[in-house]
């Protein structure tokens, strides 16, 4: 086995602080390319030039491989060989001029106030645990715009009942503290009393559990949004973060500031933060040219 490659992922877990599915998503597109290369030019990864990645990229689009797939493949690449030109171990970055892939922009549409109010208003949610639990994990998501990540990893020792705060712990394991709604504390309150009549509790030190007490999964979650807005959205995206999409963009509507929503949502630029304006512009123009006098002519 490479010691490069085993050097790279502790890397990337200790001193990247990246989180175990993305520090597995790099090693498995580095050994598939390492399989590549081996196979077709008899190198190893430190030997590679840039028409062998080329070729990888080739084979890639060949087999079917969306550019966006392709895209993210190679930037594990990126920073594999920045790691090994950093260690000293290459002279030259091969992917030092490679330009990605073009890829069709994605609009991530979001759910409409009237959808959200159909679904935490309209929808009969049972009185039991599961009941409780998957309301108020809609509302939560709706009323912090944290990530499926966050609410899945989120302990009872994050709520701060008497500053009615979230703390949330983001990528790169960066905390940020979140307001809570009156309206959600309740909600706590209920869900922590159905939480206690659960025969046996394993994962104890997770605010959201199963019924069978262990902490929730990344696909639990997603099914149960869907499941959830399958009932009052034909929108094709059913999913958490489209429901993070939807805070951002409603508070935007309302006048909140991008910075603010910047902070709340936990993100390190205001660049990432933007793509969540393209909602907003348009309700934006929409009010301007119901507004505008010369609109009115």
């Amino acid at each position: 086995m490479d010691n490069n490659k085993n050097a790279f992922r502790d890397y990337l877990r200790l001193e990247k602080n990246y989180s175990p599915h993305t520090v597995t998503a790099y090693w498995d597109d580095l050994t598939a390319f390492e399989v590549f290369v081996k196979g077709s030019f008899e190198s190893d990864l430190p030997e590679v030039n840039y028409s062998m990645i080329r070729s990888w990229i080739v084979a890639l689009v060949d087999d079917g491989i969306s550019p966006y797939s392709v895209n993210r493949k190679i930037s594990s690449l990126k920073s594999y060989y920045k790691f090994l030109l950093k260690t000293k171990q290459i002279d030259v970055n091969p992917l030092l001029k490679h330009k990605a892939l073009k890829t069709p922009k994605q609009l991530q549409i979001p759910f409409s106030e009237k959808e959200l109010e159909n679904v935490l208003r309209d929808l009969h949610f049972t009185n039991d645990f599961e009941g409780v639990r998957d309301k108020l994990m809609i509302d939560l998501f709706y009323a912090t715009g944290i990530r499926r990540t966050e609410l899945i990893h989120l302990k009872i020792s994050n709520v701060d009942y008497h500053n009615k705060t979230l703390k949330v712990l983001g990528k790169r394991n960066k905390e940020r503290i979140i307001p809570l709604l009156p309206i959600i504390l309740e909600q706590f309150d209920l869900y922590i009393k159905e939480r206690a009549k659960l025969e046996i509790i394993k994962d104890s030190e997770y605010f959201f559990l199963t019924q069978k007490g262990v902490k929730l999964n990344d696909s639990l979650v997603y099914r149960l949004i869907n499941y959830y807005f399958s009932n009052v959205s034909e929108k094709v995206k059913k999913s958490p973060h489209i429901l993070r999409h939807t805070f951002a963009t409603h508070l935007l509507n309302n006048g909140a500031d991008l910075n603010s929503v910047k902070e709340l949502l936990g993100h390190s630029s205001l660049a990432s933060t933007q793509v969540y304006t393209h909602s907003s512009l348009a309700e934006l123009k929409n009010v301007y040219g119901k507004a505008h006098p010369r609109n009115q002519k």
